[in-house]
């Protein structure tokens, strides 16, 4: 795993986007009243999990208060508490729950990553903040041999794993398929299966099920 180490120092370090800088350090030196008493991460965000990971799963980019405080991705926020709990109930996941860096979890046969590494403003990159970030998830894919399932969790997740397949080389359905929930997309490398994101406009909506959420993950062991 040195290799993976060593990216996920690079990543740690990397202050190409101003905007995010700023935004990402003030968002660790107020912080939110309910976590005064902790030092936040305040830096990009690595991947983890599995190094022999068959899954991927793709986000959109840490959240202020959550993976931004913590250092780990999806760790400290509702979005994660979905994940983790789905990732436990498929077998990808020693434990439901995610809360710190050190609380235990450990991924089996998965990796969870994003295409942008820090917090933005209103959880919208840019498309230049985007694609700044888009050699670290090449880096990971190159890393991770033997992923044979992505799971895309939200429309830019979707398309952006789709763009970076082709990149490399990847044979991509043309036309690429519309994201949606369920939404598979077969190529010449992993499948690609597209989710509804767990975040709380769609978990509080019950546009995402935790029924739905399980779906796509028995979907990714299958494909696995």
């Amino acid at each position: 795993m040195p290799d993976l180490d060593a990216l996920a120092a690079e990543i740690a370090a990397c202050r190409a986007c101003p905007r995010l800088v700023a935004w990402r350090e003030e968002v660790a030196r107020v912080k939110r009243a309910a976590f005064g008493d902790q030092e936040y991460w305040g830096k990009p965000v690595p991947g983890f999990g599995d190094p022999d990971a068959r899954l991927l799963v793709v986000g959109l980019a840490p959240a202020a208060h959550g993976a931004n405080r913590t250092g780990r991705m999806f760790t400290g926020d509702r979005s994660g508490d979905w994940l983790y709990r789905a990732l436990h109930r498929a077998g990808f996941a020693n434990q439901p729950t995610s809360e710190h860096r050190d609380d235990g979890l450990a991924l089996r046969g998965a990796w969870v990553t994003a295409p942008v590494r820090c917090a933005p403003p209103a959880n919208t990159p840019t498309a230049a903040e985007r694609d700044a970030c888009s050699p670290f998830l090449e880096r990971e894919l190159d890393l991770l041999p033997a992923v044979r399932v992505v799971v895309a969790l939200g429309g830019f997740a979707f398309g952006h794993v789709l763009r970076v397949l082709e990149r490399r080389g990847v044979e991509v359905p043309s036309p690429r398929p519309r994201f949606g929930h369920g939404a598979e997309a077969p190529t010449s490398g992993p499948m690609v299966i597209g989710s509804y994101h767990p975040s709380q406009q769609n978990t509080f909506t019950g546009r995402l099920t935790e029924v739905m959420f399980d779906a796509v993950f028995a979907a990714a062991a299958a494909h696995c």
